[in-house]
């Protein structure tokens, strides 16, 4: 964490803008919404738990790096909308890396997934966003 963090409510304003008109790309296109989490989601456990989850609900944890790998490096042959939808990207990540900590992906189920791209904020919230991808 490089810069002065920004208050919980500027951090969700600043992710709702960099996301705006994005969609994460699947087998179903979604948007990514930002979101806050005033329990603790340090764990798959304690985030299911506060989503109101089965406990034997599916979970994979990956990294932000490794979940945004798609979308952040298009071919060059993909055209100039690509790369700019692909800046997008990287400035988004850019922004969750720069104000919190503890940054992770949880995917939660099989085959419709919800996604929660989260991290711990300095004021003890955990932030970031949701999205759900479609995998068959």
């Amino acid at each position: 964490m490089q810069a002065q963090p920004a208050s919980p409510e500027e951090l969700l304003a600043s992710l709702e803008e960099a996301s705006k008109d994005l969609l994460f790309p699947s087998e179903s296109d979604h948007p990514l919404s930002p979101s806050r989490w005033d329990v603790d989601a340090s764990s798959p456990a304690a985030l299911l738990a506060a989503e109101g989850l089965a406990a034997d609900t599916a979970v994979e944890v990956t990294t932000a790096g490794d979940f945004f790998a798609p979308v952040l490096e298009p071919p060059e042959e993909a055209g100039e909308a690509a790369q700019a939808e692909a800046g997008r990207y990287r400035r988004l990540v850019d922004l969750l890396e720069r104000h919190l900590t503890d940054l992770r992906v949880y995917r939660v189920g099989r085959v419709a997934i919800d996604v929660y791209v989260l991290g711990r904020h300095p004021s003890g919230a955990w932030l970031g966003l949701k999205t759900k991808v479609v995998e068959t």
